[in-house]
């Protein structure tokens, strides 16, 4: 069975081609620059153990030209993977916010359109280009199912204690203003493979997702309890541009004090801050080098990245009263060793030991980076949010 699954970003498309039950996908694809005259197309396939990498530059000025060039290479008689757009049996398109009417995979019907119309005003950077992601594939792959996998749905299990925030009851009820979380695919996948690899169904997990946007999750019996990313995707851990949580008040100060309009506000805290604003820097390989070349301010940014990380943990073991493994997962948390090692070390209180050389040693696949004598695992897991996709669209068109 072919599934395409599609994640739709506000100027990029990324695109994976499975044929279930098998895991690997056929196919993998990103679209950049969407909306521009100089996009890219990096488009690989798998087949027969041959990798075939195709790179190309030109004009893609919206979404239906990029998903058109899609199908171009997909069905391309040399290079394709299918013959034709019947092929494929379902599409599964990535939402981010599917507020509170949407807590599973659901299939796109014009009625579940409409309603997600409603969400924009909740994730209007998100929302909109996902949107019109599944309206360009209903016009391509006319004989797929079409169906949605929302990032906040695995996160609806929280109790209201959790989500709930302090403002008058009306806040909620009339404006939905509450938190919702986000990187929920993500959680839910690597959570579930953690779950299989330690055997225990009610494993008590803390799950840090660390990439450019970082959250962390709470997660009993494969249910999200708490998680840091809120009611957008702003709070919790400081992230590559995001300040994570600060307090309000700097805000009125920004707004009372120094002039800022609310728009100056928000590009400072949502694309100017966390590792960029402190270090110069959004990504990680690049503040290494500069801390390996003596940069003391980007020392005491990876202080505070790996503090916030530990604090959260300290958090989520009191709200799970006690940790069986703690997961890390996404570009950051798969590959920076020394995040790893600052964020665990010094929590043998909780019963945490990290072990320095596993934790420096690089394996693929899932991997323990704790000691033999810890009591709490410590699993660097890889994420693949384009096959848990996959996989709940396959378990639905499989019955």
């Amino acid at each position: 069975m072919n599934i395409f699954v599609i994640n739709s970003g506000s100027s990029s498309i990324k695109y994976q081609l499975f044929q279930m039950p098998s895991t690997s996908p056929i196919c993998v694809g990103l679209i950049e620059r969407v909306g521009y005259g100089d996009a890219t197309i990096t488009h690989k396939t798998y087949i027969n153990g041959e990798e075939k990498l195709i790179n190309e530059t030109m004009p893609i000025p919206d979404y239906e030209t990029g998903l058109n060039e899609v199908n171009r290479l997909l069905t391309d008689p040399e290079i394709g993977v299918i013959q034709n757009t019947s092929d494929i049996a379902a599409v599964g398109h990535r939402v981010v916010h599917g507020g509170e009417r949407f807590t599973e995979l659901t299939q796109i019907t014009p009625e579940v359109k409409e309603e997600l119309k409603q969400t924009f005003q909740l994730a209007p950077l998100h929302n909109p280009s996902a949107y019109k992601g599944i309206e360009v594939a209903e016009q391509i792959f006319t004989n797929a199912t079409q169906l949605a996998v929302f990032d906040t749905a695995f996160h609806q299990t929280r109790p209201a204690k959790a989500y709930r925030f302090a403002l008058p009851q009306s806040y909620y009820t009339e404006h939905h203003i509450r938190g919702y979380g986000f990187h929920g695919t993500s959680h839910k996948y690597v959570s579930e493979q953690a779950v299989a690899y330690l055997r225990k169904p009610d494993a008590k997990l803390i799950s840090i997702h660390l990439g450019n946007g970082c959250s962390m999750t709470a997660i009993q019996n494969g249910q999200s309890l708490d998680t840091s990313m809120g009611f957008g995707p702003l709070s919790g851990l400081i992230m590559g541009t995001r300040t994570g949580d600060i307090d309000p008040t700097v805000i009125f100060y920004l707004v009372n004090e120094l002039g800022y309009d609310i728009n100056r506000v928000s590009d400072l805290v949502n694309k100017q801050s966390g590792m960029l604003g402190l270090t110069g820097f959004s990504d990680m390989r690049d503040i290494t080098k500069a801390i390996e070349a003596g940069d003391e301010n980007a020392r005491l940014a990876y202080d505070m990245y790996a503090y916030r990380i530990k604090k959260f943990i300290g958090s989520y073991a009191a709200v799970l009263n006690g940790i069986d493994a703690i997961i890390f997962t996404a570009g950051v948390g798969e590959n920076d060793a020394q995040v790893r090692q600052l964020a665990c070390d010094d929590l043998q209180y909780l019963n945490i030991h990290i072990d320095r050389e596993k934790n420096y040693t690089r394996q693929p696949g899932i991997r323990e980076i704790n000691t033999h004598y810890s009591p709490v695992k410590i699993l660097v897991v890889p994420t693949n949010e384009e096959l848990e996709i996959a996989n709940q669209c396959y378990a639905r068109l499989k019955g």
